[in-house]
């Protein structure tokens, strides 16, 4: 897959440097998308570590709707999402 986003995410992987990555993003996407990107992904995180979809809501303030999609996601066996979450478990230890 070529565009926009694979480029940015193989930039990504390339660079390495978490604190470039964040500048970047900063001042790529508005506060309102930093938010909400950062909640869809703490609401991932969330669900992997086996917390309800009502808990989730009303500790992230986000519709069941959006929360139903990222349980789907994370479902998925071979998915994106679990396979970010296994390799964050597996570089804290």
């Amino acid at each position: 897959m070529n565009g926009p986003v694979s480029d940015i995410a193989r930039i990504f992987a390339e660079s390495r440097d978490p604190r470039l990555i964040a500048a970047f993003l900063r001042q790529l996407l508005t506060r309102a998308e930093l938010r909400d990107i950062g909640s869809r992904w703490e609401l991932v995180q969330m669900l992997h570590a086996g917390r309800s979809q009502r808990e989730i809501s009303r500790r992230l303030g986000l519709s069941l709707c959006k929360i139903t999609r990222g349980s789907r996601e994370l479902k998925k066996k071979d998915g994106a999402f679990l396979k970010v979450l296994r390799a964050k478990e597996n570089s804290h230890g």
